[in-house]
């Protein structure tokens, strides 16, 4: 799939004079990586001691002598791409470089895995039984098609609460956006559905325990501490969220000159497969489609923590049909199903190849925004920044009532998540300073958790520092900034009722 951003007006709209024209995603995340260099000269080193888990203990930050002259600086700048990729680091001064030796710091998997997903898809797409199978579901649910978006994001939804479902998503815009399409909706629809419907789930983690989970062990508390305001939470947010989006999608179906995406050539004829009875599948067809969605529910099976999940612990020992796969396992999982797809189809050495090449150039934009992502965190960590910054927000929230302390907990963590997109990375870091600061303003550990996994999954509905967001929007070609017109309203939305959820639950509790 091509993430090259064409700017088309809505049919049925002259074009109009060429004005300003937002950026890509790439040059959003380059401009993001200098801005981060630079501010890094401004922001003093620091840090805090660390206990034998890695969490840093609290009142024990001291500022520290950088060895990070111009040249190391701008070596960390030149090869913050690198260092995205498969930087490396060091197991004791914690610095990321791509000759260090350590564990992988860098998003080498998750960019193979967008690879290994786009030769999945195209080899898919080039049996022509994926066209010819959305064509006829776009026939039977002609008439439901917001029945279809509730559906697959309250199943996002859930995966999200209870095992942070996120990136896994990159793997399913290849299926839903021509699915939309054919349903006479456009890519905003798909990119909602599938970012917002992943997203709310994460927001409002219940059981997961890459977020729950990993913030709860830190402030020593249970992972079931809170989960009743959680849930709550998950039902009214889940729920807006869902309408939110399935109004858009009727605005569009109405009067696709509303769209805010427009539409790239082809997309409006996508939606004659939706009207017109397509021919039925043959057993060939069949064949191929059972294989498709065995492998995105083997994927799914294979990356969810089941014990963690279901007993509610964080640290439950796994049970023995658990695989804990990641990103470098998926990667093959989809280059094996996408050979053997080619295979059953029988496309021949040569044109299978080929796709499969093909497949993965086409994929080659998103994966690089996710690089870039990966970058700034990089630049960030080399520069011992991230703890000042978590220090000066400890003297913020000390001192104020239980309301104005828990939705403070929430205000602060906003530019946190920004910096720090991944929520065990944010947890691990945070959740040890701010949650001791919840006993002395008389409010329960549970509520920070809250507080503080409601501000990282609001900022990673929207931050482009994120790979699920800017990543999601390459994929689906959809402008950043068209996404942030989309998304706007609901950010303020959601804001209003976590506000008014973090507030009342510190009175309540």
């Amino acid at each position: 799939m091509s993430t090259v951003q064409t700017r088309q007006a809505p049919e049925g709209k002259p074009p109009g004079k060429r004005g300003f024209v937002f950026p890509s995603a790439l040059t959003v995340l380059a401009v993001v990586t200098i801005a981060v260099w630079a501010l890094a000269f401004l922001i003093p080193p620091g840090e805090y001691r660390r206990n034998t888990s890695g969490a840093p203990i609290q009142g024990t930050y001291h500022r520290v002598a950088s060895d990070r002259g111009i040249v190391h600086r701008l070596n960390d700048l030149f090869l913050s791409p690198v260092n995205g990729l498969y930087g490396v680091q060091d197991a004791k001064t914690g610095q990321v470089g791509p000759t260090m030796a350590g564990d992988l710091y860098g998003s080498a998997g998750v960019f193979l895995f967008v690879l290994a997903i786009g030769a999945f898809i195209t080899v898919v797409f080039a049996t022509g039984a994926l066209d010819l199978g959305i064509g006829r579901l776009a026939h039977r649910l002609r008439e439901r098609g917001a029945l279809l978006i509730a559906g697959v994001m309250l199943v996002f939804a859930l995966l999200g609460t209870v095992e942070g479902f996120a990136e896994e998503t990159l793997g399913f815009y290849g299926l839903i956006v021509p699915l939309m399409l054919a349903l006479g909706y456009d890519r905003m629809v798909a990119t909602g559905t599938i970012i917002l419907g992943a997203g709310i789930g994460v927001l409002c983690s219940t059981v997961n325990p890459f977020a729950t989970g990993v913030a709860s062990s830190a402030a020593d508390i249970s992972l079931g501490d809170g989960i009743v305001l959680r849930g709550l939470m998950w039902v009214v947010l889940t729920t807006v969220t869902i309408a939110y989006v399935i109004r858009y999608a009727r605005r569009v179906s109405r009067d696709p000159g509303r769209s805010l995406s427009g539409f790239l050539p082809g997309d409006r004829e996508q939606s004659a497969t939706g009207a017109a009875e397509p021919p039925p599948l043959t057993t060939l067809h069949k064949v191929i489609l059972v294989l498709v969605t065995l492998t995105f529910a083997f994927m799914i099976f294979s990356v969810v923590p089941w014990a963690s999940a279901l007993s509610g612990d964080a640290d439950a020992t796994p049970y023995g049909f658990e695989l804990g796969w990641s990103f470098p396992q998926l990667a093959a999982l989809f280059l094996v199903a996408g050979v053997l797809v080619g295979i059953v189809a029988r496309l021949g050495e040569q044109k299978l190849s080929a796709t499969i090449v093909q497949g993965a150039a086409d994929f080659i934009s998103p994966a690089l925004v996710i690089v870039l992502a990966r970058g700034v965190t990089v630049i960030m960590n080399n520069s011992q920044i991230t703890d000042t910054v978590l220090h000066s927000i400890e003297g913020l929230v000390s001192g104020t009532s239980s309301s104005v302390f828990a939705f403070f907990v929430f205000l602060v963590n906003l530019p946190l998540a920004f910096l720090i997109p991944s929520t065990s990375g944010h947890a691990t870091l945070a959740m040890p300073i701010l949650a001791p600061l919840a006993d002395f303003a008389g409010v329960p550990r549970a509520l920070v958790v809250t507080a503080w996994q409601s501000a990282s999954g609001w900022m990673n509905l929207w931050v482009p520092t994120t790979a699920v967001t800017i990543g999601g929007v390459a994929l689906a070609k959809v402008g950043y900034d068209k996404y942030l017109r989309f998304v706007w309203p609901l950010l303020a939305i959601l804001f209003v009722l976590i506000g008014g959820f973090v507030a009342v639950g510190a009175v309540w509790t």
